[in-house]
């Protein structure tokens, strides 16, 4: 199962069917249709409707991408899990990257790799983001299409200092791609994550085990009390029917038994009255045969005693 998690999504924009069956044809199974807001929040917040004939093979997942810069601005992160299915967060400072990584409730950290960063990546600040189960995104959309030679450069040493403070843990691959042109295939994007400096099974991880974490996570944020309490069973009423056709189905199975232990009475009486088969002997020992030839000598020893 191959993921992506940050395709851009418009519900004005024509170009997302051909999008979404590219990526289906080249293998991918989750995507992600990503809105992205800058600023204050709305008072009321709902996720673009998805596209009405999506390809059979995809499953479609609500984003939200929130840009960051004052750690204060954004206090309902807890309420926007219930609207959408992932919630990132974009930073633009270190002081927003250290809240989001130690403090504020959100599912991905997507960094914008593709500028030139004014800080550097620490492993105490990443690390911390990743022990509470958020995942930090690399995009390759930005340093594939025609940005220019600045935005590919920065996108080749942000993602290495980024893999290289993380240890290579707890980092996800995304697209971010505005057309089909700047998808690429899956084992494509495992290539790019090697060229950056992570190893081939990491750069899997990254499109596949790491994501599915991702969205595992998430959703067991919406349908359950802080990871911990799952509603299991709905509490919905039993008939009253089929609990007394349960309880009489063993009486009728103790009406039928008297002639089944009649018949299996008979047949041990049967098998009781029959002569059983003789046992064929067992060889005798070495040691059994010494000890009957001894006891043979000594009693052939008396009778002759006797005789004389």
């Amino acid at each position: 199962m191959f993921f992506d998690l940050n395709v851009p999504y418009s519900p004005d924009d024509s170009d997302v069917p051909h999008t979404l069956n590219f990526l289906a044809e080249l293998g991918y199974t989750t995507v992600a249709l990503s809105h992205t807001i800058s600023g204050k929040l709305p008072s009321s917040l709902t996720p673009p409707p998805l596209p009405s004939n999506p390809p059979k093979s995809l499953q479609l997942l609500t984003r939200l991408n929130l840009t960051l810069s004052d750690p204060a601005q954004n206090q309902r992160l807890a309420n926007l899990t219930q609207a959408y299915d992932l919630v990132a967060l974009r930073p633009t400072n270190e002081k927003a990257l250290l809240n989001a990584c130690t403090s504020l409730e959100c599912d991905v950290i997507s960094l914008d790799l593709s500028v030139r960063l004014p800080y550097h990546f620490k492993f105490k600040m990443l690390s911390a983001a990743i022990s509470r189960g958020i995942r930090l995104e690399i995009c390759y959309g930005p340093g594939i299409t025609g940005s220019g030679l600045d935005a590919r450069r920065n996108l080749i040493g942000n993602a290495a200092s980024l893999i290289r403070a993380t240890r290579g843990r707890g980092i996800i691959v995304s697209s971010e791609a505005q057309r089909a042109l700047s998808l690429r295939a899956p084992w494509d994007v495992i290539n790019l994550a090697c060229v950056w400096g992570l190893s081939q099974e990491r750069g899997k991880e990254a499109i596949c085990e790491e994501a599915r974490k991702v969205t595992a996570l998430a959703k067991l944020k919406r349908t359950s009390w802080r990871g911990i309490v799952d509603i299991v069973h709905g509490g919905e009423s039993v008939n009253r029917e089929q609990t007394t056709t349960k309880k009489n189905a063993p009486a009728k199975e103790d009406t039928a038994s008297p002639s089944s232990n009649a018949a299996d009475t008979l047949k041990r009486k049967a098998s009781l009255g029959s002569e059983p088969a003789e046992e064929p002997e067992k060889a005798l020992s070495k040691r059994e045969m010494k000890r009957r030839a001894k006891k043979a000598r000594l009693e052939s020893r008396g009778a002759h005693a006797v005789d004389t």
